[in-house]
């Protein structure tokens, strides 16, 4: 598998973290798909065939895919040749960009014909006709840039944007703790979370600590017991089985 990451354009840096390519030349590649707190849009620029694993459904993929929130691990599987070029967008932004409730993607894939039918469709086609990939990334964005709406709900955007961006904090993991450390009601966190992210609070922050759990294990080292205490796990067996549900796999297989 081979990854590149594009910055978006400065009018799209505040919602969108980075374009990436996805590409394989093995025959057949099975990659999983690890919960990452962010909403992805994935559009197949090439010839091959991918599928999408979520929940033991196999999906196949459209030419232009949102894949939600995700709180379990998928899998793709791609032929030879398959390239997609995928845009994370922050795990906020993404209702200023779509009609649908954003909890809507939650755990699947969409066809976005489905959401802006003959539009996407064009895009595809048109994107399809550029012949390198900084083109095709102009196009898309172009096509971003007329969904987004930024004057929507701006006050509530920028306080879930501030909560989702406060430094890792392993003491911040329930939304009780939010509604103190921001003065607002739990049921309101709550909302908040559902309409701009898709997920709960406590779903989302417990997604933020399995990936700063993920960093540790690949990178640092540390025992299992030193990267459970440091991302506030009660223990080593409570974080493997976080990890597990996050991954389907325990941290020594990922390593």
């Amino acid at each position: 598998m081979g990854l590149q990451q594009f910055l978006p354009s400065e009018i799209l840096r505040p919602y969108i973290k980075f374009h990436w390519i996805y590409s394989t030349d093995k025959d057949t590649s099975t990659d999983v798909i690890y919960p990452s707190g962010c909403v992805e849009l994935a559009i197949n620029i090439s010839d091959g065939q991918v599928t999408t694993i979520l929940n033991d459904r196999a999906i196949k993929m459209p030419s232009v895919e949102v894949l939600g929130q995700l709180t379990i691990p998928g899998r793709i599987i791609a032929t030879k040749g398959s390239t997609l070029l995928v845009t994370r967008f922050y795990p906020y932004a993404v209702s200023l960009f779509f009609p649908n409730h954003v909890s809507e993607f939650t755990n699947d894939s969409i066809d976005l014909n489905e959401i802006f039918k003959n539009e996407a469709t064009e895009l595809y086609h048109r994107m399809m006709e550029q012949r390198t990939i900084d083109q095709k990334i102009n196009m898309l964005e172009a096509f971003l840039i007329q969904k987004l709406k930024k004057g929507r709900s701006e006050e509530k955007l920028r306080l879930v944007e501030r909560i989702c961006n406060q430094p890792f904090d392993c003491d911040i993991l329930h939304v009780e703790d939010l509604a103190s450390k921001y003065g607002f009601s739990e049921r309101y966190i709550q909302k908040l979370f559902t309409d701009f992210i898709g997920i709960s609070p406590k779903s989302f922050f417990n997604i933020q600590r399995f990936n700063r759990s993920l960093e540790l294990v690949r990178s640092s080292g540390s025992s299992l017991t030193a990267i459970a205490h440091e991302c506030g796990y009660y223990d080593q067996a409570h974080f493997i089985k976080e990890f597990k549900n996050f991954t389907g796999m325990t941290p020594s297989q990922v390593q």
